[in-house]
């Protein structure tokens, strides 16, 4: 080799590490004002602040920047800009389970895991029973946590996690901890928490634990702050209060469906006849589909709603009963289909229906449609009445049917009676 390629390697090598440096440095030299589609922001321009004692929630979809915002606020990650200011000691409820090691056994993981979040071993040993308890695996706290089930390695470092006494608490999604039993009891102790007096930070996408824990919440939506307001309303509009949609109309052969049939409208009617989008729980809900039969001699044509939760559950499916026995045979033209959801009947909340049109004998499916009209049901009544007195808040389940109750008198008390005689 010559000498001058030898020197020029052994430049090369040196220079390599000042060279690794500089790029290293040129992933956090980076300028906010400059929009760069390489550059990808986890957050960008959030900024709030959260009171002393105050329970705040945080909802967005999933990649909104929620846990991000959680690291950064527990010094986990170090913001590219700007700064998080916390005044007070911080428990975080983010990795549940980090530090626990296999080969100890629970009672060991219990200190390791506590000190490790902060606690003083004067602190845990005062505490241990009540984690142990709480946790559900008392029965083997000290067999070695490899042989534990994941369920069971979850619900104790969650319990560790739960009894800090921080006092600003940061929480994400811990409710995917455990069984369904255990589920209620972290809701029960964060709910226990919130009304302690502590500062707490809730990100969960279960929207009715945030609802009964959190007074006001925060939306996020592609690393940026959207909405900052009351819990009730900022749910609302993440479930999309603003989509509401009274009436779809498809032009001549370019709604959903194929050769056989295709929908051309779909409305949500008051009793009226005229479309809307919000109804009182005393009022009907007439759902139209109207549709053009494209065949000269189709089958009978089945019609079918499913009406959804914002969150994708099926609260119903209604299958149209005019088709029985596949015997109706369409001709060419225009059909409306209506079913009629009575008063009374769906719980307060935003509902989607899918419509279905399909071969009543086969079952198969010739158009669908989902959100085809999105609706919402509001109580009329406020406060004073049976439900303001007894049920506070909104009635549980996807419905609230008005059903049939009767009183009566199956028999007198005898010292009444004679009462009633004198």
């Amino acid at each position: 080799m010559r000498e001058g390629s030898w020197l020029k390697g052994i430049a090369s090598l040196l220079q390599r590490p000042i060279e690794n440096f500089r790029r290293l440095r040129a992933l956090s030299n980076i300028d906010p004002g400059i929009e760069d589609p390489n550059v990808l922001w986890a957050l960008r321009d959030v900024s709030f602040d959260v009171m002393d004692g105050e329970v705040l929630g945080v909802i967005g979809g999933n990649g909104a920047g929620k846990s991000t915002l959680l690291k950064i606020l527990s010094r986990i990650t170090m913001p590219t800009r700007g700064e998080a200011d916390l005044y007070g000691k911080v428990s975080s409820l983010l990795e549940v389970g980090t530090g626990f090691h296999p080969e100890l056994t629970g009672r060991e993981n219990v200190f390791m895991n506590g000190t490790i979040l902060g606690m003083s071993a004067r602190e845990v040993r005062a505490k241990f029973e009540e984690i142990v308890e709480f946790s559900g695996v008392t029965r083997f706290i000290d067999t070695p946590v490899k042989w534990y089930s994941s369920g069971m390695r979850m619900r104790l470092a969650f319990s560790v996690a739960a009894h800090l006494d921080a006092p600003i608490m940061i929480v994400d999604e811990v409710l995917a901890v455990g069984d369904v039993t255990f589920q209620k009891k972290c809701l029960a102790k964060l709910d226990d928490v919130g009304h302690s007096g502590r500062t707490v930070l809730f990100v969960s996408h279960n929207l009715a634990a945030l609802r009964r824990i959190c007074t006001r919440a925060l939306m996020l939506k592609d690393g940026r702050l959207v909405m900052d307001g009351p819990v009730d309303v900022v749910v609302k509009e993440y479930l999309g209060g603003d989509k509401l949609v009274a009436e779809r109309v498809w032009p001549a052969g370019g709604g959903p469906g194929g050769n056989v049939v295709q929908l051309t409208r779909a409305v949500a009617l008051r009793q009226d006849g005229t479309p809307a989008t919000r109804f009182g729980e005393h009022e009907p809900i007439h759902l139209v589909m109207e549709f053009e039969c494209r065949s000269v001699n189709a089958p009978g044509i089945s019609g079918r709603l499913a009406l959804m939760t914002p969150q994708g559950d099926c609260i119903f499916l209604s299958v149209d009963h005019t088709t029985r026995g596949g015997q109706q045979i369409m001709r060419g033209g225009i059909y409306r289909k209506t079913c009629v959801i009575p008063s009374y009947f769906l719980n307060e909340g935003i509902h989607s229906v899918v419509m279905v049109l399909a071969n009543y004998m086969t079952n198969e499916k010739l158009a669908e449609f989902e959100n085809a009209v999105v609706f919402e049901v509001m109580d009329r009544y406020v406060g004073g009445d049976v439900r303001g007195e007894y049920l506070k808040g909104a009635f549980p389940g996807a419905v609230r049917p008005m059903l049939d109750w009767r009183t009566e008198t199956i028999a007198m008390d005898d010292c009444h009676s004679r009462l009633v005689q004198n």
